[in-house]
């Protein structure tokens, strides 16, 4: 979620303790909805390869630990992305609409 590498970087190093992980697990039902949109837009959008990699690793780990739990999140996940997609779309449909009525009146 961090443009700056360091940050994202250091933030899923905290994946390598493991009492952090332990803690997350036992908390997985509230966090992984919350963790998931942030690794899954660090995967599609983050300019640094070691966070890549340290993305992919935490997103291999929250699988193997519940995979129900990250499918049904997953899917989740993709449901929201595309109402937000539908409500932009919308959003800028009205913008033209507004600025082609605008137009009209400037004539």
């Amino acid at each position: 979620r961090f443009p700056h590498f360091q940050v994202a970087e250091r933030t899923l190093f905290f994946w390598n303790n493991d009492y952090i992980v332990k803690l997350i697990n036992q908390n997985r039902r509230e966090l992984f909805p919350i963790i998931l949109g942030a690794l899954y837009k660090n995967s599609k959008e983050h300019w640094n390869s070691a966070v890549h990699g340290l993305t992919f690793n935490v997103l291999k780990l929250l699988m193997e630990a519940d995979p129900q739990l990250f499918d049904d999140c997953s899917a989740k996940h993709r449901q929201d992305e595309e109402g937000e997609e539908l409500e932009e779309q919308a959003r800028q449909q009205k913008w033209e609409m507004l600025q082609k009525m605008h137009d009209e009146k400037r004539r």
